[in-house]
Formats: structure tokens, sequence, C-alpha cells
């Protein structure tokens, strides 16, 4: 399973993580070829990023991962159907100025927009808000890319609502809605604690989707139900166990994040609701992630085998000997679609996160 490009090389950034990929594709069974590609279309979006020797510290600090590692990949998972993969990257994390990473993410994102032939003009409506002059926060731009089994990846963006101030940013997300066409979208939404993130998927397909994720601190089980402004919405019972499972209790879950998808111009409701847990912050080591994660994929019927060999796939290490290769665990629902399961797990390029023991 080797990549056909020449400069994916051994002990650097790109090469470390295009043969994790590689070896994810192999788990799914994509095709050879295709899973090529798809590792060649990581490592160029991760531009000089690629190159960097893994003996040296990350070239930004890049919040994809704690150990800031610049990529992340996800597993979805549906009853009776294989899990699609997913890659999370920064692709203008060789910068450690933010505006310049800005700049260079956005070059990057229209550059494989026009490759895979997605449109970019609802992008293009929110450069201005979103790339500021002096941009603040966490980040500037990630990116996101579903890798099916016909080579063209789906590319969806997230965008930083603190760019102009973490305090400008419930204002931020509603002019974005409204620029998208959605100006009542943000009235529907319930109160949080912040506003991490705003993606949406280019292109104008009928499931072409802008998302607001707002995190909720200190959030109990109980409390979960009630969070979705979709309707039909998932069961208010379905949500409060997904979370006491994930959690291991049903009290106060701090940064768990709700996410809020907008595919229908008819209504301003969302019409998908998705609960992100942070898994990673909620157990000792990944053993007990990995047993929750389980237990989570089991109670909505889905097969568990194909996380156990990713997990495989992705580092030969005891899961009892870190924590974080499970980062997030996440329960999907949109209209008219059977409800997923979304494990994200962590590269660990540059290094392991210890076992959490009280």
């Amino acid at each position: 399973m080797d990549c056909s490009s020449d400069h994916i090389a051994e002990g650097t950034l790109g090469g470390f993580t295009a043969r994790q990929l590689l070896r994810l594709c192999h788990v799914l069974r994509l095709d050879p070829a295709v899973a090529g590609r798809y590792a060649d279309d990581l490592v160029g979006s991760l531009g000089s990023a690629a190159r960097r020797p893994l003996s040296l510290p990350p070239a930004s600090p890049s919040f994809v991962a704690d150990d800031h590692t610049p990529v992340e990949f996800s597993l979805s998972f549906r009853s009776g159907a294989d899990p699609v993969l997913r890659v999370l990257l920064e692709p203008g994390s060789a910068f450690g100025d933010l505006a310049e990473n800005g700049r260079h993410g956005w070059r990057a994102v229209r550059a494989m927009a026009r490759r895979w032939g997605h449109a970019c003009d609802r992008l293009d409506a929110l450069e201005d808000l979103f790339l500021p002059a002096d941009p603040r926060g966490p980040f500037a731009l990630w990116c996101a890319l579903e890798l099916g089994p016909g080579g063209a990846p789906k590319l969806k963006v997230y965008l930083n609502p603190s760019a102009n101030g973490a305090d400008r940013a419930a204002e931020t997300v509603r002019e974005a809605l409204g620029a998208l066409g959605r100006h009542e979208a943000f009235a529907t939404l319930p109160a949080g604690d912040a506003y991490p993130f705003l993606a949406l998927d280019l292109g104008h397909g009928p499931s072409s989707r802008v998302k607001v994720y707002i995190k909720h601190d200190d959030l109990t089980a109980g409390e979960a139900g009630g969070l979705p402004r979709m309707e039909p919405g998932p069961p208010r019972e379905t949500l409060t166990e997904f979370l006491r499972v994930a959690a291991g209790h049903g009290t106060g879950v701090l940064g768990v994040v709700g996410c809020h998808s907008f595919t229908e111009m008819t209504t301003a409701r969302p019409s998908g609701f998705t609960l992100h847990l942070p898994i990673r912050t909620c157990v000792r080591h990944d053993g007990e992630a990995y047993a929750r994660t389980v237990s989570v994929l089991e109670r909505h019927g889905m097969d568990p085998e194909p996380l156990t060999r990713s997990l495989a796939a992705l580092t030969a290490r005891r899961p009892e000997d870190g924590s974080g290769l499970i980062a997030y665990l996440a329960l999907v629902h949109e209209k008219a679609r059977p409800p997923r399961v979304t494990a994200y797990l962590s590269c660990e390029a540059y290094g392991v996160q210890p076992p959490r023991y009280p």
C-alpha cells in the first residue's frame, strides 16, 4: 500500500499520516488506486507542512488534535452499511501567522474545489467576514474530505466564528447565516456557551448543509434531549442515553457541542442535529473510550469490528497506554435518514497523551 507521490517520505508528517490513511482505506476495502489518490490529496493539501520531519515540533500549534497534529480521521457508522472514512485537516498549518494561515487555507480549499468540481460561491460570500486583516481565535480554516469509493471527495469547510473576536462570535454566525440567505435561522438556535465552528458543504446539492456548532458546558444527560430544534427531532431519551453511556454518567459534562445543520430553504428550522461528546475527557484511557464506543455502536445496531481494525491501523500501542486516540464521539440525526454514530480518531503523529488516572 504505497502512495504514487515520490515526496511522501518516511519520518515526515505527510508520510506518517498518508500511510495511516492507506491502512484505513484498506480496512474499509477501498480500491488501492483510489486510496493512493486520496493519500496524495492529503499530502498535497498540507502543503509544505507535509514535508516537515516529525523530529521537529509542529510548524504551528494546530488545534485539530491535542498533540497539534493538523490531521484527524473519523469513521461515520450506519446500521447495515460500511462506515464512511473522513479526514479533517488544517491546510494552512505550515504558517504560524494566523492571517497567512487563513489566506493559504482559503487558496488551498478553492484549488481542491476546482479539482473535484465543487462550487465555491457560498464560501466566497463569507470571505470578508471570516478572513479579516487581523484574525483572532484558535484557528482560521479547516476542511474535511469525505472519502467515498469513487475517488472524488466531498468537501466541507470549517470557519472560525471568533475571527473578529470571541465577543462577536454570535453576531458573526448571525451575519454568516444571513449572507447565505438564512436570515431567520439564528433565532431558532438554543443558547450556548460558545460558537466554536460554522461549517458548510461546498456545492449546491439538496443535501449541501450549513452547520452551526454551539458549545454547552456542564451539560447533563437530561438537558441534552432538549437541545435539538429540528422537527421532528430525535427522541429525547435517545440523546439522554447516548450521553449517559458515552460519558459514563449523566451529570454535568464539559465541552459537549451541539451542531444544527440547515439544508432546506423553505423553513428557518434546522434539518439535522448532532451531539458531539469529547469522550477523551470522560475516560481514564483509550481502553475505556473504546469499550464505551462499542457499547454505543451496538445499541444502535452498528458493527464495531471496523472500529477495532481501524484503531490497530493507526497505532500499535495498547489502548490502556494513552488517552485521546478516540477523541470525540457523535450521534447524528438528519431528517428522513437513519441515525449515524461518528468516532473521531487521532493520528498521534507528535505524541501520545498519557492516561488520565485520578
